[in-house]
């Protein structure tokens, strides 16, 4: 049996880049993976390719930053596969986003960014929760990054809150059995990030990075993959950097 063996997560973001390798690998340790995207469309290739490959996934559309969006898409995992045990929040507005300052950037992106990036990860396991409740437990990961802990605008504000909003959590749902931790990635070479940091930066990028490079999506799976298990089992409230050395923390 593989690990994951009749476990149902849900991944938000799952149309591509980061959440789409989560969503493979949960599939491939034999999890149902609802593939949640604000892209159809993506999230439909997604869950295609993981049933070609032998896996079980749903596609559905979700505005992570809505809950009634949340809902319904908690609604569909449990009417497609009886509940949910894991939740990955990993959907962000970041691949194009706008770069500005917290004193300049227009106000109405910064209240739709932070409606995404920071509460989206609440809106959804405000969703989830009952669900994991009613079936003894689970685990939540939260998409973090290294720029909580350096200027990074908004976006850094946003992952700083991840980060008390995952220590917040781990509280209120310790009692529930549900385990709640975040996963911190330094820069990752995806589409995504391609967008933002342009080429030209990308190597002075990689000069900070002890281990020489930049990361990739399988970098992050190991340590997904562990947070989810029964191996993490006394692991909640924590915030884990897989970042080739680029934050040194105290």
């Amino acid at each position: 049996m593989a690990q994951f063996d009749n476990k149902v997560a849900i991944v938000t973001g799952a149309g591509g880049g980061i959440g789409q390798a989560y969503a493979e690998a949960l599939a491939g340790q034999g999890a149902a993976v609802v593939i949640a995207d604000i892209n159809e469309e993506a999230a439909e290739k997604v869950a295609g390719k993981i049933g070609a490959d032998g896996g079980k996934a749903l596609a559905v559309r979700v505005d992570v930053s809505d809950p009634a969006s949340a809902a319904s898409m908690a609604e569909r995992a449990v009417a497609e596969y009886d509940g949910v045990d894991f939740l990955i929040n990993n959907a962000a507005i970041f691949g194009g986003m706008k770069l500005d300052q917290l004193l300049t950037v227009d106000w109405d992106y910064y209240k739709k960014f932070m409606s995404v990036n920071l509460d989206g990860a609440l809106v959804c396991t405000r969703a989830v929760y009952k669900s994991m409740q009613s079936r003894g437990g689970g685990a939540i990961i939260n998409q973090s990054s290294t720029a909580a802990w350096m200027y990074a605008n908004f976006y850094g504000l946003a992952k700083a809150g991840v980060n008390s909003l995952t220590q917040q959590l781990s509280r209120e749902l310790g009692w529930m059995n549900i385990r709640v931790n975040a996963i911190a990635p330094g820069p990752i070479d995806t589409e995504a990030n391609r967008s933002v940091v342009p080429e030209s930066m990308q190597g002075e990028l990689v000069k900070t990075i002890p281990l020489s490079r930049m990361g990739t999506t399988d970098d992050l799976l190991g340590m997904c993959l562990f947070l989810l298990s029964e191996e993490a089992r006394w692991i909640t409230g924590q915030v884990f950097n897989v970042d080739g050395g680029q934050i040194i923390r105290s």
